[in-house]
Formats: C-alpha cells, structure tokens, sequence
C-alpha cells in the first residue's frame, strides 16, 4: 500500500548476548566493510569473540565472567 508507513526495524536487547535485529539487515564496520544479511532476525556480536564478525557465533557463551566460578561453588 503506497501510503502506508514502513514498519520500524526492531532490535532486541539481551544482558548476555548477542543484539537482534530484524532482517534483512546492512551493518557497516569500524573499518568500513559492510556486511550484508538477509535472515528474518540477524544476531550481531557485541562481545567481538565472534569468529563470524560482526555475526554473533555463540563465542561470548565459552567464557565466564569474573566471580562466576565463586558463585556457582556457592550454589
């Protein structure tokens, strides 16, 4: 429909992950290269582990955050 307003892009923010961004989307990188993907819902690497940069690869799930083995000896 020519007057209908696009929908807004939705992103989701997470405490331990990845940012997702519904597709298809365009990211350009600090040095500018620009990726391009065009899934339904893209997971952009936020803890730069990733091997598949800018593309959330699960690498942040490998590593545990400072005091987590404390806490988790505890439980």
């Amino acid at each position: 429909m020519p007057n209908e307003p696009e929908r807004p892009c939705r992103i989701t923010l997470g405490d331990e992950g990845p940012l997702l961004v519904e597709g298809p989307v365009e990211v350009t990188c600090a040095d500018g290269s620009v990726a391009v993907s065009d899934r339904f819902v893209v997971a952009v690497c936020m803890c730069r582990r990733s091997r598949m940069y800018p593309w959330c690869d699960t690498s942040h799930r490998r590593r545990t955050r400072p005091g987590d083995e404390t806490r988790r000896a505890a439980d």
